[in-house]
């Protein structure tokens, strides 16, 4: 291991590679800071870059962008309630918090030292575990992806321990505007209204960009309609002994991602909410998870940036692409000639091991461009909101029009933002939407193969030892915020008891 290690090094200790690793860098923060172009998108784009270039260069360029992006997407989300990649809408939750009390450097510092730390460990996953975990992934059939969805979607149980009940009725709003578009098994259409761009079902990008930028634009106007007080910011970072004190977060979050980056279609998302509610499962302090808590931050941006390393695997293992990301790399990688598969070990080794030290090189790279841009951002939300608003109005438009360059795609962001808007203003939760249109296509389309599997047999869930557990995890999930209010209600009860006897 050490071998293939010193062998990866060595590989990229040459001007063009380093040059590839910083210029990815820079370019993936920059690219995942709009509101619209995702990790996937920023590796597109870059593709046609890398005609001519070394297949080690190139490679590295690419996933030193696929990195960065993951990362870059936490900083608008911080800054001001927009993420710029999906994967981000689970940092938002507390890092938001933290700029509205003005303190966003304390999110923006552990933003980027989650994601950087996360990375190291995704990195390190991939080069210890590569074919046990891509066998792991392989064994996941119709039945796990379905039980992964459930236990995903319990998740909400904990983003909405407050008013359980409104959290559901946003979840089933989100899973019945995820059925819009073509039946996956019979091809019919379903509440597409005779328009043929929502055949494809509704945008995601768009629809997020919705309901985080625009919602937030509508909010903006609204309070400055109000004249409400501005809030004054600060560049205060948290002090070293607090980051380092999370070193459980980090571990335990990018383990997590690390794994769900090797199964095939999970992704970024997922992990970060996942991780996200885990690590608030498992808190001292859940009273302190959305309203601005450091841990709320470092766990799904440890996560999201783990996911990097682990969909590596089965792509370099077996040639599957763990992610969308995953899959432009697999064509950036054949048009220098590279097939990824079980072969490639053997047949250019030194590209891969290379990879493998490419993406710890630029994690490093990313703290210290990271820790440099966060007075910038700091500045950036210190602008007048006057500016500020129309600038995010006109990213929003722009970034969905973009998407697939339609004007559907523009109406779908303004519908989602008044959306938005409108749930913000009844006190309903935002997030289970966005849980339910990452996992409802999941979710339906492996119930449905399932069922064809197994004749309508419904045991099939609990007869797969996998899927049994995380349905059992699931039911777990599901409770466990029930039981923890409850207990924390006849807690209060005996204090004021106590109390009242002790008058």
């Amino acid at each position: 291991m050490f071998e293939n290690i010193a062998l990866g090094f060595s590989t990229i200790a040459t001007f063009p590679a380093m040059l590839a690793i910083i210029s990815g860098v820079v370019i993936g923060i920059l690219c995942g800071v709009l509101p619209g172009l995702s990790a996937s998108t920023a590796v597109a784009l870059m593709v046609p870059f890398t005609f001519g270039m070394d297949p080690v260069v190139s490679v590295l360029l690419l996933v030193s962008v696929y990195l960065a992006g993951e990362y870059g997407g936490s900083i608008t989300a911080i800054a001001i309630g927009t993420p710029g990649t999906p994967a981000a809408a689970a940092t938002m939750i507390d890092g938001y918090q933290f700029t509205k009390r003005g303190e966003p450097g304390l999110a923006l510092t552990t933003s980027v030292v989650a994601s950087s730390v996360g990375g190291v460990i995704g990195a390190l996953v991939l080069f210890a575990f590569s074919e046990p975990l891509a066998e792991v992934a392989l064994s996941f059939g119709a039945p796990e992806y379905f039980a992964m969805a459930v236990f995903g979607l319990t998740i909400i149980a904990s983003l909405a321990s407050d008013n359980l009940t409104k959290g559901f009725i946003v979840m089933f709003l989100g899973l019945f505007l995820k059925s819009i578009g073509l039946d996956p098994f019979t091809g019919e259409e379903r509440l597409t209204f005779g328009i043929p761009k929502l055949m494809d079902g509704i945008s995601f990008i768009p629809a997020l960009i919705g309901l985080f930028a625009m919602t937030s634009v509508f909010t903006g106007i609204e309070k400055a309609m109000a004249t409400t007080k501005s809030v004054k910011l600060s560049f205060k970072m948290p002090k070293i002994k607090r980051l380092l004190g999370m070193w459980k977060v980090y571990l335990h979050s990018s383990l997590v991602g690390s794994v769900i980056g090797v199964l095939p279609g999970a992704g970024a998302t997922i992990a970060s909410f996942i991780c996200y509610n885990e690590v608030k499962r498992f808190s001292h302090k859940k009273e302190q998870f959305g309203k601005g808590c450091l841990e709320g931050v470092a766990a799904p941006e440890s996560g999201n940036n783990a996911v990097v390393g682990g969909s590596l695997v089965p792509l370099l293992t077996l040639g599957i692409p763990g992610s969308a990301t995953a899959a432009v790399l697999i064509g950036a990688l054949m048009l220098h000639d590279i097939q990824p598969g079980p072969l490639l070990f053997q047949t250019n080794g030194e590209i891969v091991y290379g990879i493998f030290a490419g993406l710890i090189v630029a994690c490093l790279v990313q703290l210290v461009v990271g820790l440099l841009g966060v007075p910038v951002w700091v500045k950036v939300i210190s602008a007048p909101k006057a500016l500020l608003l129309p600038v995010i109005a006109a990213i929003s438009v722009v970034g969905s029009y973009g998407y697939n360059n339609s004007m559907v795609d523009v109406w779908v962001m303004f519908c989602f933002g008044l959306l938005g808007y409108l749930l913000k203003k009844f006190k309903f939760p935002v997030t289970p939407i966005i849980l339910a249109l990452v996992l409802g296509g999941i979710l339906e389309e492996n119930f449905r193969r399932s069922l064809m599997m197994s004749d309508g047999d419904l045991t099939i869930f609990v007869s797969q030892p996998i899927s049994a557990t995380l349905l059992i995890m699931a039911v777990l999930s599901l409770a466990s915020p029930l039981f923890f209010n409850k207990l924390a209600k006849k807690d209060q009860t005996i204090e004021e008891s106590t109390q009242t006897k002790a008058v």
